[in-house]
Order: structure tokens, then C-alpha cells, then sequence
């Protein structure tokens, strides 16, 4: 078995998918997208993250949730699926730490807003954050808003963090979901890399691996750019598929040829 590392005197894996959050690439979009992270949870209402398949939304939402004191936040992070609100309820109850075994969802609902209320009192603020919500069905969308409601709609019992692929907006538009698309306060977009937005994030996960930047010959991070349409996650897998195929010629340099060879292993 080829041995990247033996090759090329790597120190770690330099495309691997759990990244450091310290060594993470510095997203173009980064910046825009905390702040709207941030102004969410201060204003205690919603705020939506998009981006294609592999642009880096699971990434950002792990790094801008890792910025909360525990102290301060109680987070309650969600993978979306199509299921009923019965059964996001109950995802809800299993990270608050309740009882999540009733089959009646106004019986759930209360329990969820007992405990964000027990919550609140403790002076933490509850977080939800939901990944893959481009999944959700349109009847939770239509019951979302009251999940959060407080004193008639008063007040707010948690912020919401949403993120999924673009389909996720036009779920967000349809009339039932507008209660709650209008607590929406924000909206970031994550867009593939521009040539040298690309030629840079390769260059800081080489460097992060203790390899030179000059590995990838620039026909190679143009072919990678290329190939990937600026997306990251491909861009990863052709890089490593491209460092692979050059080990197995014992190259030291990796060529757009290499590349060419990954992009016939990967879909």
C-alpha cells in the first residue's frame, strides 16, 4: 500500500475531511458569514447558510459554533432528515436530554419548551443548529416558528441556524413557511473558489502537512480548479487522487497529468 506520508515526507494527511478548526482555510465568505451568525443569536432569530454540495457549509457552521462558550450557549446540533416534526422533535428532546419516547407531538412540543425555558433560566442561551435543512419536509417549515414562540410571540426562545443546499431557499418561500422565513435575519452564501482563492486553500493544507506548496505543479492547481468547478470537497479528493498517482510513479512533483488520472477514480 502506498504510504502519501512515506512518499513525500508529509507530517499529516493534507486534504483530509476533519480538519483542525485552528488550521482551517480562511473561507472567502468566512467573515460575512460570522457576522450574520453572531446578529442571529444576539437578536435570538434565524439565520440560513447555502452553498453547493462540498463548498464548505458543514465546515463553517462546525467553526462558527465552536466560537460559543459553553458557559453561555447550550448548542443543539441537528443533521435534517424528511421526517415528521414528531421525529425532529424528538432529535430535539435526545440533545436536551429529555424524555423523547411520547407519541403526541403537541406532549413534545411542551417538553422541548419547558426545557428551553429551564434553559433560559440558567442564564445559558439555547442554540439550534440544523445541517442537511434543505432536507426538511414543508410541514415542519410551517410549524417551525411556534416551536420558538414565547409570551404570544413576544420574544424568541432560541436562535436558529440552518444550513443546506440552495433548495433549502425555495422551501423557505413556499406561503406556509413564511411565519417562519420572516424571522430570518440573515442569509450567507458559500461560492465555489475563484482560481486563486483555490491555489491558495491547496497551498495552506500542504503547508499544514509540512509539504511545500510548489508539490502541485500550476498546471496541476489549475486542473484541480478546474475539475472541481471551485468546490472543496472535490478538490480535496483530486488532490489526494492526483498525490497518489504521482507516488505510484515515484514523481516529486505532481502534474496536471496526475490530476487528469484522479478525476477518472472520483464522481
Amino acid at each position: 500500500m502506498i504510504s502519501l506520508a512515506h512518499a513525500f515526507g508529509f507530517s499529516s494527511e493534507p486534504f483530509a475531511q476533519e480538519v483542525p478548526l485552528d488550521k482551517l482555510f480562511p473561507l472567502p465568505g468566512l467573515d460575512a458569514l460570522l457576522q450574520r451568525f453572531d446578529y442571529a443569536l444576539h437578536t435570538d432569530l434565524v439565520t440560513v447558510i447555502t452553498g453547493e454540495v462540498g463548498s464548505g457549509k458543514s465546515t463553517s457552521l462546525r467553526y462558527a459554533q465552536s466560537r460559543l462558550h459553553p458557559s453561555q450557549y447550550r448548542i443543539l446540533s441537528l443533521i435534517a432528515t424528511t421526517g415528521t416534526m414528531l421525529e425532529l422533535l424528538r432529535q430535539i428532546c435526545l440533545e436536551l436530554g429529555a424524555p423523547a419516547t411520547l407519541f403526541s407531538t403537541a406532549r413534545l412540543f411542551k417538553t422541548v419548551r419547558d426545557a428551553l425555558q429551564d434553559i433560559r433560566t440558567t442564564k445559558q442561551i439555547p442554540v439550534l443548529l440544523i445541517d442537511e435543512a434543505h432536507l426538511m419536509r414543508l410541514d415542519v417549515f410551517a410549524q417551525l416558528h411556534t416551536l420558538t414562540q414565547f409570551h404570544f410571540d413576544s420574544a424568541s426562545l432560541m436562535p436558529i441556524v440552518l444550513s443546506g443546499q440552495l433548495s433549502l431557499i425555495d422551501r423557505l418561500l413556499y406561503h406556509t413557511s413564511r411565519p417562519f422565513a420572516s424571522r430570518i435575519v440573515g442569509r450567507s452564501h458559500l461560492e465555489a473558489l475563484q482560481f486563486e482563492h483555490m491555489r491558495h486553500y491547496l497551498a495552506h493544507h500542504l503547508s499544514n502537512a509540512g509539504a511545500k506548496p510548489s508539490l502541485l505543479s500550476e498546471e496541476a492547481v489549475l486542473a484541480i480548479h478546474q475539475s472541481s468547478g471551485g468546490l472543496l470537497r472535490r478538490a480535496n479528493n483530486l488532490a489526494r487522487g492526483a498525490l497518489l498517482a504521482a507516488a505510484l510513479e515515484q514523481c516529486p512533483t505532481v502534474t496536471g497529468e496526475h490530476v487528469r488520472i484522479a478525476s477518472t477514480e472520483i464522481l
